[in-house]
């Protein structure tokens, strides 16, 4: 069965990326509306994405190192928004849950990440503490 926080993290980026589907249809028809929400449906969307593949890893470099394109992304993402917010193209009150929510993907992404290699590094410097280990499979 799979980790309930996993899942969890599934489903908070598809809804993530369901509001920034929300927001682009919202947007007006203005080429600048429409060009920067061509950017942020592109970059917002791509985060679940990415860490669906992230998920299927096969190796934790592999892991980490697509989580690190979810990072990207975020930022990206985060950076879109700004400019919709400053622009004037969408008022802040209606980016606040967008821009939150990407902040605090942010953050758990980064945790992960920090996690996962600090791990990964203990392994490397410290591989006879692993030794001993034996692996049954079923």
């Amino acid at each position: 069965m799979k980790d309930e926080k996993e899942i969890d993290l599934r489903l908070r980026t598809k809804r993530f990326a369901l509001k920034i589907i929300t927001l682009y249809s919202s947007l007006p028809k203005s080429t600048e509306a429409q060009v920067i929400g061509k950017q942020v449906l592109r970059s917002g969307t791509s985060v679940g994405a990415n860490y669906r593949e992230a998920y299927r890893a096969r190796s934790d470099s592999e892991f980490i190192s697509t989580l690190g394109v979810c990072l990207k992304e975020l930022e990206e993402t985060s950076y879109w928004l700004e400019l919709l917010d400053e622009s004037k193209i969408v008022l802040l009150k209606d980016l606040e849950f967008l821009s939150d929510e990407c902040n605090q993907l942010t953050a758990i992404f980064t945790s992960i990440v920090k996690s996962k290699k600090k791990d990964f590094w203990f392994f490397i410097i410290y591989p006879s503490r692993f030794n001993n280990l034996c692996f049954i499979f079923s």
